[in-house]
């Protein structure tokens, strides 16, 4: 069965401009399938089109050429030309601002899993002639799109490589794959070979407090390595697509936490796979898998006027997640069980320290409903729906 991804149709509309359009995100997360689904779509409107992918050899040795050359190639192969791992490509940057700048008829798609390489690979400004658009694992509905139930989807995430397999140990087995094809073509190229295995223990632990308080100095110490190399470690993490990383929200008060992070993978498979723990939802963790699900369903929901970000005191008083809308704070509590609309204490006193706040979101294993505490409307959602919130504020 095939998924229907809510980015197909954004994508498509950028077939009517000639914008470069660049898709980033980790492996396997459906960037192929993608720009193939949209190369089908620009053939049923009439147009010629293009795909090469630059981790297969032939396409490869095609692509080693001059510059001349390659600009030639990009302008005459289609109009719509899609190049899959684009970074491979030498002097992209410079190749994509000369296509543009040329006026040549051809729309270019690219795809990359690094935005480290992306970046080395983009070193001349695109300012004005790209389009960046970040690619995640599926979510929840759009798995169940598909077929996936809410229990397989908290047991092997939102890769859509695993709604193929035919059974669980095959999705085991491929979410398996997909960790050691993350270390192999993407980490070693990145990191010292000594520091393989210190990053591998790194990602376990990652897994392991994932949605908790990250002490670079902790990990350090539980891997071996210097701080500084856990931070360099954890920017690899962010910069291919692998983990999250969400701030604290502070408004500068004196016992508010104001430089800590809480940090999550970027699937609840591969997560599931790193643990080897493959339980359902009545497991130890199960909070966590929830909470991890709320971040990754509200990170694909950041736009440039919105923040994700979580609070706590040194006291002790927390939120799970803050919204942050034009600077705005809309406080989020994450609860497995029905609250039956009681506020949770670290909501209130968040409300305490910020009369202000004129809406904040409790997630829960009950039905919706809505109480009022002073000035603020406090909405009680089924946790399930927490791709909805950010419609409401």
């Amino acid at each position: 069965m095939e998924i229907k991804r809510n980015i197909f149709n954004t994508l498509c509309s950028d077939l009517g401009n000639r914008f470069i359009t660049i898709l980033v995100g980790a492996r396997q997360v459906g960037k192929t399938f993608l720009m193939r689904k949209v190369e089908e779509e620009a053939r049923r409107r009439g147009k010629s089109a293009a795909f090469f992918n630059l981790e297969l050899p032939a396409d490869a040795r095609r692509f080693n050429a001059s510059e001349e050359d390659l600009f030639d190639l990009l302008t005459s192969s289609g109009d719509v030309v899609f190049l899959d791992e684009f970074h491979y490509l030498k002097n992209a940057s410079h190749l994509f601002k000369a296509v543009y700048d040329s006026d040549a008829p051809v729309k270019i798609f690219a795809s990359g899993s690094s935005s480290l390489e992306i970046h080395k690979h983009l070193k001349e400004s695109l300012a004005g002639r790209k389009a960046v658009h970040r690619v995640y694992p599926c979510s929840l509905g759009e798995m169940q799109g598909a077929g996936v139930t809410v229990e397989d989807y908290f047991l092997y995430g939102g890769m859509p490589g695993t709604i193929h397999q035919p059974d669980a140990a095959r999705k085991k087995e491929l979410l398996a794959d997909i960790l050691q094809s993350y270390v192999i073509k993407d980490i070693k190229g990145l990191i010292r070979e000594e520091n393989v295995r210190a990053f591998n223990s790194l990602l376990y632990l990652l897994a392991q407090q994932q949605g908790g308080l990250v002490s670079v100095a902790a990990l350090a110490r539980d891997v071996g390595l210097t701080a500084r190399t856990v931070e360099s470690h954890l920017e690899i993490l962010s910069q291919t697509y692998v983990c999250h990383t969400v701030p604290s929200f502070s408004r500068n008060l004196g016992n508010e936490l104001r430089k800590s992070r809480k940090c999550y993978l970027f699937d609840l498979g591969v997560r599931n796979a790193l643990l080897k723990d493959f339980g359902s939802l009545d497991r130890d963790d199960a909070g966590v898998l929830i909470e991890s699900f709320v971040a990754l369903e509200l990170l694909k929901r950041v736009v440039p006027e919105t923040e994700l970000r979580f609070w706590r005191t040194k006291a002790g008083e927390e939120v799970d997640f803050v919204w942050v809308v034009n600077r705005r704070p809309v406080p989020i509590e994450v609860k497995r069980a029905d609250c039956k609309g009681a506020v949770p204490k670290g909501l209130a006193a968040f409300l305490r320290r910020y009369p202000k706040t004129p809406i904040a979101f409790v997630l829960h294993g009950g039905e919706a409903s809505d109480v009022r505490l002073r000035s603020c409307d406090i909405r009680f959602r089924p946790w399930r729906s927490a791709s909805d919130i950010t419609n409401e504020v």
